[in-house]
């Protein structure tokens, strides 16, 4: 599990309910497309996160791939960052010096 993976389950769960589309996603993780959409692909793969295309607008805007969590993505993202903070909480090995 990478950071960048984390960084966007991190933004996913805070609005776990709620569809995002990669333009946002870019945003709040900071990450580039060429990162961000290849995460994305991944995680739709083994089905943590479900995408459907959204139609163009009438006025012009082309259309946009939303994704939400899936219930397997909301538990599996909440045990992938809980086993990271504690393992980020582990005491450092006794008798060694920094």
């Amino acid at each position: 599990m990478t950071t960048s993976t984390l960084r966007v389950l991190e933004v996913m769960l805070a609005r776990r309910g709620e569809e995002h589309y990669g333009y946002e996603l870019l945003k709040a993780t900071g990450l580039k497309g060429g990162s961000l959409y290849p995460i994305l692909q991944r995680l739709e793969e083994a089905r943590w996160i479900d995408g459907h295309w959204q139609q163009a607008t009438t006025n012009g805007r082309p259309p946009r791939r939303f994704y939400r969590l899936t219930r397997l993505g909301v538990t599996s993202a909440e045990s992938a960052l809980e086993k990271t903070r504690e393992h980020l909480r582990l005491p450092l090995a006794l008798g060694v010096e920094l």
